[in-house]
């Protein structure tokens, strides 16, 4: 996250001093790293983390109980792509190819509770743009989308999202196919990140050609406790 966040220009950085950095956090489209030293942390620096899903040593975790009305742990799955699984089957009248800049109001159209996929690309036009997006269609609507949502060095990872409407069709897993190859040619590797009981998820990657290789906690944030003095200035990259 934090390279794409850099990449991209997207998100926010903050560090304790501009020059000698002791602790930093980069955020991005909802989710956040922090670590270093907590000694030089007030709380009141953090409260751009609000809301976030934040990833950070337990050494951190007095400070944000000092930050924030809720701290949530949350156990999660990473997967890494294994082999490339069999193409999908396409149905009639459906075309699962790459986004362009012309499907940014298709995006759009997926509505707000899917909006969530277009985040970290700052939106349904910037994500259209990327070239990290692969969409089913029929009839020149969209269906089904799998994007890039954080895109590494060496890692992609990866967020797929069906229309209520149209699940259980295999859509979601030919454009996460399709995806994958198109990552795989740019020499990165794929990679999942879902919570552990999220089933659903486990199953379509699984399926998708992807093997569990990590576990790990983030931190669901709650409000700003009243209280705490204002954030430290945070940058965009």
């Amino acid at each position: 996250m934090p390279e794409h966040a850099a990449r991209t220009g997207l998100g926010t950085w903050w560090t304790d001093h501009p020059l000698r950095p002791r602790a930093a956090a980069v955020s991005c489209a909802g989710y956040a790293v922090l670590a270093g030293n907590p000694r030089t942390t007030a709380p009141g620096d953090l409260a751009h983390l609000a809301h976030c899903y934040v990833v950070t040593p337990d050494v951190f975790l007095p400070v944000l109980g000092r930050a924030f009305t809720r701290i949530v742990p949350w156990e999660r799955m990473i997967w890494a792509y294994d082999a490339p699984a069999p193409a999908a089957r396409q149905g009639p009248g459906l075309l699962v190819r790459p986004l362009v800049p012309a499907d940014a109001p298709a995006v759009r159209a997926l509505g707000p509770d899917l909006a969530w996929l277009a985040d970290s690309w700052g939106g349904p036009a910037g994500l259209a743009a990327s070239g990290h997006g692969w969409g089913a269609f029929r009839n020149g609507c969209l269906l089904s989308l799998a994007c890039t949502f954080f895109a590494g060095g060496r890692y992609e990872d990866i967020a797929v999202a069906t229309l209520p409407a149209e699940r259980g069709q295999g859509l979601a897993t030919a454009c996460v196919r399709a995806l994958c190859a198109d990552i795989t040619a740019r020499g990165r590797i794929p990679s999942w990140t879902c919570s552990r009981d999220n089933h659903p998820s486990r199953h379509l990657a699984a399926k998708s050609g992807f093997q569990p290789i990590h576990t790990y906690v983030h931190y669901a944030l709650g409000a700003p406790l009243a209280g705490t003095r204002p954030p430290a200035e945070a940058t965009r990259p």
